[in-house]
C-alpha cells in the first residue's frame, strides 16, 4: 500500500468567499481539479509525458465533504492518491487540509476517466499509468466516506420537462462564456459547482421568500454529490432546476439538475447536505420552526442523482 503525495498547496482569497464569509465550494472544486492534474502527471499522463494532448483525464463524478471553514487568507495544501484502478480510468482520493495546522477542510472522491480530449469520450487508461499508481495505492480513509448522502447507482438521465412536472424552481439561467472554459471550449468543474452555488439565493429566495444578503441567517453545504453526464460548452444556454429531497433536523438535502437550455438535455444532477448557519457566531443552528414548517410543504418525495 502507498501514501499520498501533494498535488496543491497554496492560500484563500478574498475574491473566492463568498457572503458566508468562507471560500466558496466552486473553488474547492477548482483546487481539486488542479490536484487531479497533479496526479495525472505523477501517473505519466500529462501532456508532456505523453507527448500528446489528445486525452487527459475527466472527472465523470465528485463526492465532497466539506469538514470545516477555510476563510481569507488560510494557507491550505492538498494531497492525493489512488483508490483504485479501472480500465477506463481512476478512483482517486484529495484531502485539503489547513497547512497551518493540519485539520482537514475537505475531502473529495473523484471517479475520472481517460478521455478523448475534442469529444470527452472514454478511451482505454494507459498501461503505465497503471503500473505507477501502485505506489501511490492508499484506502479510503473514514472521514471521506460519504456520511449522509446516499451512494446509490446513478438514476436515469432526467429531462427538463420531468423538472418542471416535478415542480422543481429555476434557480439559475445563463450562457457559457468563453471565461468559463478550458482551451477546448469546455466548461470546466469549477463552473458547474459554480452554477449550483450562484442559484442558492434565487432558491432562498423563492422557496423561503428571504434575501440573503439582508439575514443574519445564512448555510453551509457538507456534503456533495455531483455527477457529469454531458459536457457543456461555449455558447450553451444552462438551465438549473433545484427541488428539496428531505429535511431533518439541523440538515436539508437539495436536488439539483443541471440542463441545456436548448435542447432540454440533461447535464449534470447533484445532491447536497446543508445547514443552516449564524453568520455572526460562526456555528450551526437549528432550522427555526416557520421555516421548517414551509420546507416540509415543499419536500419532492423520489429526487435523486
Amino acid at each position: 500500500m502507498g501514501e499520498m503525495i501533494e498535488v496543491a498547496r497554496s492560500s484563500v482569497q478574498t475574491w473566492e468567499c463568498d457572503q458566508m464569509g468562507h471560500m466558496n465550494v466552486q473553488f474547492y472544486v477548482e483546487k481539486a481539479d488542479e490536484g487531479l492534474a497533479a496526479l495525472a502527471a505523477a501517473l505519466g499522463l500529462s501532456a508532456r509525458a505523453q507527448r500528446s494532448n489528445f486525452a487527459a483525464l475527466t472527472p465523470r463524478e465528485h463526492h465532497i465533504r466539506f469538514h470545516r471553514e477555510l476563510r481569507p487568507g488560510a494557507p491550505f495544501v492538498v494531497k492525493g492518491g489512488v483508490i483504485d484502478t479501472k480500465p477506463e480510468g481512476l478512483i482517486v482520493y484529495e484531502e485539503m487540509q489547513n497547512a497551518a495546522n493540519g485539520t482537514v477542510a475537505a475531502t473529495f472522491v473523484t471517479r475520472a476517466e481517460w478521455c478523448e480530449v475534442e469529444t470527452r469520450g472514454g478511451l482505454p487508461l494507459p498501461v503505465n499509468a497503471i503500473a505507477k499508481a501502485d505506489p501511490l495505492t492508499i484506502p479510503l480513509p473514514p472521514h471521506g466516506a460519504p456520511r449522509g448522502l446516499d451512494m446509490a447507482p446513478q438514476r436515469p438521465a432526467p429531462s427538463l420537462k420531468e423538472a418542471e412536472d416535478l415542480g422543481m424552481v429555476s434557480t439559475f439561467r445563463g450562457t457559457v462564456l468563453s471565461e468559463h472554459c478550458d482551451a477546448t471550449g469546455y466548461l470546466t468543474m469549477r463552473h458547474y459547482m459554480g452554477r449550483v452555488s450562484d442559484g442558492i439565493p434565487n432558491l432562498i429566495a423563492q422557496t423561503r421568500g428571504e434575501d440573503r444578503s439582508t439575514s443574519r441567517i445564512g448555510g453551509a453545504a457538507l456534503e456533495y454529490r455531483f455527477i457529469y453526464r454531458m459536457p457543456a460548452r461555449e455558447g450553451d444556454l444552462l438551465v438549473l432546476k433545484s427541488g428539496l429531497k428531505s429535511i431533518t433536523g439541523k440538515t436539508y438535502t437539495w436536488c439539483h439538475w443541471l440542463f441545456d437550455g436548448e435542447s432540454g438535455e440533461n447535464i449534470a444532477t447533484a445532491e447536497a447536505i446543508a445547514i443552516s448557519m449564524d453568520l455572526v457566531e460562526r456555528k450551526a443552528i437549528d432550522i427555526p420552526p416557520d421555516m421548517r414548517a414551509n420546507l416540509e410543504r415543499l419536500v419532492i418525495p423520489g429526487l435523486s442523482v
